[in-house]
């Protein structure tokens, strides 16, 4: 396992209490270098939305967390924020949320010459997700083909 996966596997261990006794939902944790500087971001989503004020209690309450472990080696800055519209789907608590929804998904390698495509999501399981197009045809993907899948949305 990598540093990158066992920092994101430790952070979710802390952040889960966290997010279960204020009942949000813990979407994603990432730990990635941008330029020279690593961040540590945790998502996390509530029924109704998060708010600025939620972002910042769990901040708070989990950068004494973080500082107490100390096990990140580099210096990094920690942020918490809403998934935002656009998130990928990548758990499953995704892909079951998003059943019945529009969906845009962006593949690889382009299929009838196209690389995007929008449907209503059908179904899904570990290796596979399918949608129904406006036609009302249906089209399978192999997750390993797929390089973002998200809900779509029109402005």
């Amino acid at each position: 396992m990598s540093k990158k996966e066992i920092y994101e596997q430790e952070t979710e261990k802390l952040l889960i209490p966290i997010m279960e006794e204020y009942q949000f939902e813990l979407v994603d944790v990432e730990y990635v270098k941008e330029g020279a500087t690593w961040y540590l971001r945790a998502y996390i989503d509530k029924e109704g939305g998060i708010t600025v004020d939620d972002c910042e209690m769990v901040s708070r309450r989990m950068s004494q967390l973080l500082d107490e472990k100390d096990f990140i080696e580099e210096s990094y800055i920690f942020e918490v924020s809403s998934p935002g519209l656009g998130r990928p789907l990548k758990k499953e608590k995704d892909y079951v949320r998003s059943l019945g929804k529009e969906v845009e998904i962006r593949t690889y390698r382009a299929r009838n010459k196209k690389k995007e495509f929008y449907g209503t999501l059908k179904s899904f399981n570990e290796s596979a997700v399918t949608i129904e197009m406006e036609d009302k045809t249906e089209m399978v993907f192999a997750k390993s083909e797929i390089a973002l899948i998200r809900l779509a949305f029109d402005f």
